[in-house]
C-alpha cells in the first residue's frame, strides 16, 4: 500500500479568534489547538509521517506544543510556511519531495484549526484518494443561502442542493497535488483558499466524500467555547433498535438496504419502501431521542412520495453528528423467505455505510426466514430489525 502523509497547515495568524497567540496555539482542554490535530494523525496507524507547516516566528511555540511527541519518529521537523495558505501547502509539498515521497503516496492536507478529525474520516479520505486522486470531505448545506450586492440587498437565492460545505483533511495523490501547486506557482496564480481549488484550476476533477460535524473549524471565540464543551463532555454509549415492515404488491423489483433487487413483486410504501433503511433510521433516531422516521418524514407529506430511503438514513446520521455523537456500529436483520440476501450482502453494507457516513466495517447485515410462519413466511412482505450503537455526550 502507498505511504500516507499528513500535512498540517499551521502558519496562519488566526486574528479573528483574538488572544495573545495565534489561534492554533491557544489552549483547549489544557493543550494547544494544534496539539489535538497532530494527536489525531499520529494516533492513526495508517499515517506514515506528519509534517506541520508553521510561521517563521512560531518555532518556540511549536516546540512547546509538541513536547508530548518529542520522540515520535513520525513527526517530522516543522516546515516554514509562506504568506498565504497556498504558499504554505506548497512549501510543505516541497519538503515532502525532499524527503523522497513517492508519486503514488497519499497526502492529507489538514487545517490545524480543525482539532477533532476522527479515524473514520481519515480512513475514508485515504481510501477515496487512492481511488480518485483528489477528494474532499463535505457536508450538505442546510441553511438557505442568499447572494447579495455591495449594499447588502439580496440578488439571488442559491440552490443549496448543489452546494457543499468543504472540510479537511483533503486527500490527494502526492504527484497530482505537487504538480498542481508547482503549476500555480509558476504562473503566479494565487488566491486559492483550499487545495481542491488548486486541483480544479489544474484541470483535475475533485470528488467529495461524506464529512463529519466533528470536523468543524475553530475560528471565533464562540468556536473555542464549543471546542471546550466538546472536550469537556463525558461520552456515553447508547444502543437503540428499529423495526419496519412492508407488504408486497405488484412490481418487478424491491429496494432492500439501499440496493435495487429484481423481483416478481414490489414492496408497497410511501417512499421506496426499503424496510432495512427505515429500521436503521429509527434505530439512530432512537439512540439520540429524536422521534422516529414518521416524525421527520411523515407519509402525509407528498414531498417524500417515492423518495430514496438513503436520504432518511443520511439525515438521521447527520442528526447524530449535530449532537456531537459518533456512530459506532449499525446492524440489521432481514426477515423474509425471498429474495436471498447473501448475494447482495456486500453491496448492501456499502450502501448503508455511504448513507450513514461510516466505514463498511461498522455495518453488518444478516438474514433469516420465519420458517414459513406468519406474514413473512407466507411471502406477504418483508420485515427488518435494526440496532444502532452510538457514542454521544452524556
Amino acid at each position: 500500500m502507498a505511504e500516507v502523509f499528513a500535512l498540517i497547515v499551521a502558519a496562519g495568524r488566526g486574528v479573528r479568534a483574538g488572544g495573545d497567540a495565534p489561534k492554533q496555539y491557544r489552549m483547549i482542554g489544557g493543550r494547544p489547538l494544534l496539539a489535538h490535530a497532530v494527536d489525531a494523525f499520529l494516533a492513526h496507524p495508517g499515517i506514515g509521517r506528519v509534517v506541520v507547516v508553521i510561521n517563521t516566528s512560531d518555532a518556540a511555540r511549536f516546540a512547546e506544543a509538541m513536547a508530548a511527541h518529542l520522540h515520535d519518529p513520525r513527526l517530522a521537523a516543522p516546515v516554514i510556511g509562506g504568506e498565504t495558505r497556498q504558499h504554505s501547502v506548497h512549501a510543505g509539498l516541497k519538503a515532502l519531495a525532499r524527503q523522497h515521497a513517492a508519486d503514488d503516496a497519499i497526502v492529507l492536507v489538514h487545517d490545524a484549526a480543525r482539532p477533532f478529525v476522527t479515524p473514520t474520516l481519515i480512513d475514508r479520505a485515504i481510501a477515496s484518494a487512492a481511488e480518485h486522486g483528489a477528494v474532499v470531505p463535505a457536508l450538505g448545506v442546510t441553511d438557505t443561502l442568499k447572494q447579495v450586492d455591495a449594499a447588502g440587498r439580496i440578488v439571488a437565492t442559491a440552490d443549496r442542493e448543489q452546494l457543499r460545505a468543504v472540510q479537511t483533511p483533503q486527500a490527494f495523490r502526492f504527484a497530482l497535488l505537487r504538480q498542481a501547486h508547482d503549476a500555480a506557482a509558476e504562473r503566479a496564480s494565487s488566491g486559492f483558499t483550499d487545495d481542491a481549488a488548486v486541483c480544479e484550476w489544474f484541470g483535475h476533477p475533485v470528488m467529495t466524500i461524506p464529512g463529519e460535524e466533528a470536523a468543524f473549524k475553530v475560528t471565533t471565540n464562540d468556536d473555542f467555547q464549543r471546542a471546550e464543551h466538546w472536550l469537556g463532555d463525558r461520552r456515553e454509549t447508547r444502543v437503540a433498535t428499529g423495526y419496519d415492515v412492508h407488504a408486497f404488491g405488484p412490481g418487478d423489483h424491491i429496494w432492500l438496504a439501499g440496493v435495487r433487487i429484481a423481483h416478481d413483486k414490489a414492496l408497497v410504501g410511501h417512499s421506496d419502501a426499503d424496510p432495512v433503511l427505515h429500521a436503521l433510521t429509527d434505530a439512530l433516531l432512537g439512540a439520540i431521542g429524536d422521534g422516529d422516521i414518521g416524525t421527520h418524514f411523515p407519509p402525509s407529506d407528498e414531498k417524500w412520495r417515492g423518495a430514496a430511503s438513503h436520504l432518511f438514513l443520511s439525515d438521521a446520521a447527520r442528526r447524530v453528528g449535530k449532537r456531537a455523537g459518533r456512530i459506532v456500529h449499525l446492524d440489521a436483520t432481514v426477515i423474509c423467505e425471498e429474495p436471498k440476501v447473501g448475494p447482495h450482502r456486500d453491496a448492501m453494507r456499502a450502501a448503508i455505510a455511504a448513507a450513514a457516513g461510516v466505514e463498511i466495517g461498522r455495518v453488518s447485515i444478516k438474514a433469516t426466514t420465519s420458517e414459513r410462519l406468519g406474514f413473512t413466511g407466507r411471502r406477504e412482505g418483508i420485515a427488518a430489525l435494526a440496532t444502532a450503537t452510538v457514542e454521544v455526550p452524556s
